[in-house]
């Protein structure tokens, strides 16, 4: 299954949310993948494996499912996740790329691509939909968390 949405960050028309800086949005992509338990709440534990050349190797536990992934930043511009497959968890990237079309201007992409489980039976398309829709609103709740710590002034 293979899908992708956009989520608007900067709205000038709206006066009713702060407008970000690349730099704070950045900041924030970057504390999502160092610090995930700040934004999957169903987390239990997440941890830091290796660090090396922009490259973060992590498992993330969700009570007894252990997921490993990688974690790679092209700076200032977009965070790849490689999640490998294990048991019913499939392989799958997601890439999250900011997007500034006008100075200021600024969206996140996000772009899903996750493999089918070796011989487990097709999806239904009910199921992918509920999925993307899932995928979705984490994401928007993911720039919802980045806005409240750049209020908390920790970004």
């Amino acid at each position: 299954m293979k899908f992708e949405h956009l989520v608007q960050i900067n709205d000038a028309a709206n006066p009713l949310i702060d407008l970000l800086t690349r730099e704070q949005l950045w900041r924030g992509l970057q504390r999502r993948a160092r610090n995930p338990k700040e934004f999957v709440l169903a987390l239990d534990h997440a941890s830091v494996l290796t660090c090396v050349d922009g490259t973060l190797a992590r498992t993330l536990t969700f009570g007894t499912l252990v997921i490993r992934d990688q974690v790679r930043f092209t700076a200032d511009t977009a965070v790849r996740y490689e999640i490998e497959a294990a048991g019913a968890v499939p392989a799958a990237t997601l890439v999250m790329t900011i997007e500034e079309p006008a100075p200021g201007q600024l969206f996140v992409r996000f772009e899903y691509d996750v493999k089918a489980v070796m011989g487990a039976p097709p999806r239904e398309a009910f199921y992918d939909a509920f999925v993307k829709q899932a995928y979705e609103k984490a994401d928007v709740d993911s720039i919802v968390t980045i806005r409240r710590l750049v209020t908390e002034n920790v970004l």
